[in-house]
């Protein structure tokens, strides 16, 4: 289970770095044009990793179900992309997000009903701890809040991007059972890239590509490289692991943003947040301990 905790801090290491190097890089660039083009480097990154593995020539042994996984876990990140960012364009963010981070309780619950991952007394305590950690989490600072013209739909949009996260934890985890982890993750990569480029052509956003500045389009380039690496440090602790552990652990990655926050933009959280980001950090330690 040490092997396992490594990666999983690892994964939240690299994708609190992400959150931190993809805010640098989308000042003046759009961010579903900044996705997309991180998305090119995620999967470049990913198959040279593959090449340095040699689990290349593993693609002719993939069966058939293992595949569907893969491409289904990597339909359904597309999707919850898909859907957070349609929520945010119709709803208040203030009410979205906090629905979109439920994703970690859903995998939870969605790990125990789909892959009989048991849930002790205790560990269920530690699932209401970090729920409540995240409702507190999440906040609205200087936000202008939107005009909702599309009604009471923003719900279910969501709803949808927090249920199409819970599954591509749990597709991903059947998926990669009987295959190479980092190979695993640059087949699922190549679904998620035609995603990504097809919120950018449903958007109409193509021609914004060429006007990402250059210093921004490195920190984009760089941040995909660290969701790279989280992506590959995540599926590897999926495979080792139980993702009803796997999971929360990732959602770690919350800390690490805070902490680099704190120097590199000066943010501090308010008392209200820094109490949910302990409860966070205290839930998701009992459920890997228990």
């Amino acid at each position: 289970m040490s092997d396992v905790a490594f990666v999983c801090c690892g994964s939240a290491f690299f994708a609190g770095v992400t959150s931190i190097l993809a805010k640098c890089g989308i000042r003046k660039t759009d961010s579903t044009v900044a996705t997309a083009v991180r998305t090119i480097v995620i999967l470049i990154f990913s198959w040279v990793i593959v090449g340095i593995v040699g689990s290349a020539d593993e693609i002719s042994l993939i069966d058939a179900r293992t595949l569907v996984f893969l491409i289904l876990s990597g339909a359904a990140t597309g999707a919850s992309w898909l859907c957070y960012f349609k929520a945010l364009q119709t709803g208040d963010i203030n009410k979205v997000v906090p629905i979109d981070k439920s994703s970690t309780v859903l995998t939870i619950l969605l790990a125990l009903i789909f892959l009989q991952e048991g849930i002790s007394i205790p560990k269920a305590a530690a699932v209401i701890v970090i729920a409540a950690g995240i409702f507190l989490m999440i906040e609205k600072k200087d936000v202008e809040i939107k005009d909702s013209r599309g009604g009471a739909g923003w719900i279910l949009y969501a709803a949808g991007s927090a249920v199409f996260a819970s599954l591509t934890a749990i597709l991903g985890k059947v998926g990669i059972s009987g295959v190479e982890s980092n190979l695993g993750t640059a087949i699922r990569t190549c679904v998620v890239l035609v995603m990504a480029w097809l919120m950018v052509g449903i958007r109409k956003k193509q021609q914004e590509v060429r006007q990402i500045p250059k210093i921004e389009l490195i920190f984009i380039c760089c941040s995909g490289i660290a969701t790279g690496a989280s992506w590959l440090c995540y599926y590897r602790a999926l495979q080792e692991g139980p993702a009803s552990i796997v999971a929360p652990v990732d959602k770690l990655s919350v800390l690490v943003t805070v902490v680099f926050s704190y120097f590199v933009f000066g943010e501090k959280l308010s008392r209200k947040a820094a109490a949910g980001l302990v409860l966070l950090t205290a839930g998701t330690i009992a459920m890997a301990a228990l």
